[in-house]
């Protein structure tokens, strides 16, 4: 795994690095806050590992600035803190989990493997299309981290597309799959469903990403 260590005490920061290392990992390390939430935004690491205590910072608000930026790496964080708000605080921030330092390295191991496992299973309930997040557990549509109010069917539609994008989808196909009826010409309710999907994209989203054929059907593009 390519792995973010943001910490500002060199003697952990050379335990965790070397650690991570011997474990098969590629290992960058950062002692502050303002760098350490640059190279989270900008660069492609599989987990970060982040300490609370800064000295230019607070790792509540680098946690916290990263998930508004639509940063979904997982996040462990270290800290000397052990009270339980603490710890609930940086959960609701959106932490995947927490170690109270001093830690045994092979916890911290056990944590980070713990921490992948989850992420490569909730990976599978995960749709994306350029600003595009949709939650399959949790019913949930985002652009750009902003939620989404979608009506049952909406939803489904959407879920649809994303599962099919970049594919000319007839309103045949549509119905059947995410209606689960037989499709009568004579109705315009597939078409009235995608002016509204189309509307609330398009209402946080500068990008339409719904074509439509002539006389063939829909193209959802994600490139």
């Amino acid at each position: 795994m390519k792995i973010l260590v943001i910490e500002d005490d060199p003697s952990v920061r050379t335990l965790v690095k070397a650690v991570l290392e011997h474990n098969g990992n590629s290992v960058t390390t950062i002692d502050n806050a303002k760098e350490g939430e640059s190279s989270a935004v900008e660069n492609d690491f599989d987990m970060i590992i982040l300490d609370l205590g800064l000295p230019d910072g607070d790792g509540y608000e680098v946690c916290k600035n990263i998930r508004d930026k639509n940063v979904s790496t997982p996040v462990l964080i270290l800290s000397g803190e052990q009270e339980t708000d603490v710890k609930v605080k940086m959960l609701k921030v959106g932490a995947d989990d927490y170690l109270t330092k001093p830690f045994n390295t092979e916890e911290l191991i056990a944590r980070l493997d713990a921490i992948k496992r989850r992420s490569e299973k909730a990976g599978d309930q995960m749709l994306s299309c350029g600003e595009l997040r949709v939650d399959l557990l949790k019913r949930r549509f985002t652009i750009n981290g902003e939620e989404v109010q979608l009506t049952n069917n909406e939803f489904n539609l959407l879920v649809y597309f994303l599962k099919n994008k970049n594919r000319v989808i007839t309103q045949e196909e549509l119905a059947e799959k995410v209606w689960d009826i037989h499709f009568d010409t004579q109705t315009n309710y597939i078409n009235v469903y995608i002016s509204y999907l189309r509307k609330k994209i398009r209402e946080h989203s500068d990008v339409d990403y719904i074509e439509t054929i002539r006389k063939k059907g829909f193209v959802f593009r994600c490139e």
